[in-house]
């Protein structure tokens, strides 16, 4: 069974950048789809943004030009790089990868404060 293992959240003012990763205690082959998604409390959780195994993105609309998604497949590690945070972006952060089944992380905060 494949464990992720997020990172890299905490508090930032606005305006401020945070880069989260989700490692992945194996190497992910064939088709899949790994995703970035949040929470934030009372709310339901989103979808902020995806690669697939052939490096296709695709972003919410409320983070386009300020979320970026990469990863490293050597590291099997996806990244988060969140630049022009809001206070609207305060949520737990989830990563999920999308196989046969789906695995989800933790989670990690990030929090958006002054």
């Amino acid at each position: 069974q494949v464990q992720l293992v997020e990172s890299g959240g905490g508090l930032v003012q606005p305006g401020g950048s945070l880069r989260l990763s989700c490692a992945a205690s194996e190497s992910i082959v064939g088709i899949y789809v790994m995703g970035w998604y949040r929470q934030a409390p009372g709310k339901q959780r989103e979808l902020v943004a995806s690669i697939t195994n052939g490096g296709s993105t695709n972003y919410a609309d409320s983070v386009k030009g300020r979320f970026t998604i990469s990863r490293n497949n050597a590291k099997n590690t996806v990244y988060l790089q969140m630049s022009s945070l809001k206070p609207e972006d305060t949520a737990v952060y989830y990563c999920k990868l999308a196989l046969k089944v789906d695995y989800w992380g933790q989670g990690t905060q990030v929090t958006v404060s002054s």
